[in-house]
């Protein structure tokens, strides 16, 4: 039975993990289809989005059933209850591709006014995050997790900065209003995937040590408990 009980586990994990890649890859091809002005590809990541929402059912339908027939107990629990978390976020993060496909398909059909530089940037730091706190996932690596979370503030302020520049543009040539409101949208999709990111990453720390870092992430913090009251 307990032999069962691994396999199943594994099973589990194996299949967060091709849906994180999953999830990867929609961010990758929404923002390929934003700089190639491509809407054929842009529609392919929103139709896509249905294969993600299976995957999610699947994971939850697993994972429930592991809790309830198992009656897991300590690191085994704590995999379980987080994988759930980490479902939904992966689930969320396919969301947003699908947010920014959308606007690469209404943008298709204009010329940009500046080179698409920021956008990829973010998307770049937003990939490299997700991969990251996967791999600390399945590593158990909490230091790999921990500096995950913190790498969320580079996403953060370029998002502050693009909105700054975006509303500068838009003051002084109101014909770009629409182009910069669809930017910023896809700008602030990008740091949400960074925020769904480092939440894996705290369930990552979570099923490695037992510690719940929600909201208590210190910019000097190694891997020592934080300080009590």
């Amino acid at each position: 039975m307990k032999e069962h009980f691994s396999e199943k586990l594994e099973s589990l994990r194996r299949q967060l993990i091709g849906m994180g890649a999953e999830v990867e890859n929609q961010i990758r091809l929404a923002i390929e289809a934003l700089v190639e002005a491509d809407a054929e590809k842009a529609r392919k990541v929103i139709d896509r989005d249905k294969v993600i929402d299976q995957m999610e059912i699947k994971n939850d339908e697993d994972a429930i059933e592991l809790l309830a027939t198992q009656q897991p107990v300590a690191g085994d629990l704590r995999l379980l209850v987080s994988s759930l978390k980490i479902n939904a976020d992966l689930e969320r993060i396919g969301d947003h591709a699908v947010n920014i496909a959308e606007a690469a398909e209404r943008m298709a059909r204009f010329r940009p006014f500046k080179p698409w530089i920021d956008i990829p940037y973010m998307a770049e730091i937003a990939r490299g995050m997700l991969q990251e706190a996967l791999d600390a996932f399945v590593r158990k690596d909490s230091e790999l997790a921990l500096a995950v979370c913190k790498r969320d503030d580079l996403l953060d302020d370029k998002n502050k900065s693009m909105i700054r520049e975006l509303l500068t543009y838009m003051a002084e040539n109101p014909a770009l209003i629409s182009a910069c409101i669809e930017i910023m949208s896809i700008s602030k999709n990008l740091e949400r995937v960074g925020d769904l990111a480092t939440n894996i990453g705290e369930e990552a720390i979570y099923i490695a040590e037992g510690e719940v870092i929600k909201h208590n992430i210190q910019p000097n913090r190694g891997a020592e408990a934080p300080p009590k009251d």
